[in-house]
């Protein structure tokens, strides 16, 4: 299986191909801004470096969020792109999926995926899908805990302040690597089936103007 994969939720933007079980190229960049731009060519770096073409994929990949809007926009709409052109599936991986991926050892400790909402809140996803949790207000862990994520320093302290048995992972942003293999599991029905959706937390900060839009101008009749 040739699988294509994509991701720009956080502050990490990566693509990778992967054969079988084999990341034969990926390409990465971490930074504040420019993840969504830098997208399109890394697709095309690491699908050279592999010495593949879009059309020899069996799927492409893309993980689907909770994250920035800009990166995970971008990504979809590059992934639908590709897919759609070549005609092949297209998987969504949430972002605590590709993390879970990436510390695989964790043992009998629950998995604890912390976002960075950049409001003073988190995205906290204890293995039943994200929901927006205060700093102040975080649950109590019922047993040992391993946290992933762009908040898990925050949270890992957090928790331990609390006497809390807690391994800070360091898995903070998830890697198209990890998609792709989380990818293949649910392509071969290891795991259920996910739409290459957004998964949005909160609800869109734009609203529309009280009196609705403004209609269409007029024809001209000249």
């Amino acid at each position: 299986m040739l699988l294509l994969s994509l991701d720009a939720a956080l502050a990490r933007a990566s693509a990778a191909v992967m054969r079988d079980d084999l990341v034969i190229a990926e390409h990465a960049m971490v930074a504040e801004r420019g993840q969504a731009a830098a997208l399109a060519p890394m697709v095309a770096s690491v699908l050279a470096q592999a010495a593949v073409s879009a059309t020899d994929l069996d799927a492409v990949a893309v993980t689907v969020g909770p994250g920035s809007f800009t990166g995970l926009r971008a990504a979809l709409a590059l992934a639908h792109g590709i897919a759609l052109a070549v005609g092949r599936p297209l998987v969504g991986v949430t972002v605590a999926e590709a993390l879970a991926q990436a510390v695989p050892n964790i043992g009998a400790r629950a998995h604890w995926c912390a976002i960075d909402s950049r409001r003073g809140r988190i995205f906290l996803d204890t293995g039943n899908g994200p929901r927006p949790v205060p700093l102040d207000a975080l649950p109590k862990a019922s047993g040992p805990v391993a946290v992933t994520g762009d908040a898990a320093i925050t949270v890992a302290a957090r928790l331990a302040a609390r006497g809390a048995d807690v391994w800070l992972t360091d898995a903070r942003l998830p890697r198209a690597a990890d998609v792709a293999r989380v990818a293949a599991r649910r392509l071969t029905g290891l795991l259920p089936p996910l739409p290459a959706q957004p998964l949005y937390i909160d609800p869109p900060e734009a609203k529309l103007p009280a009196g609705g839009l403004r209609p269409a101008p007029a024809a001209s009749l000249t």
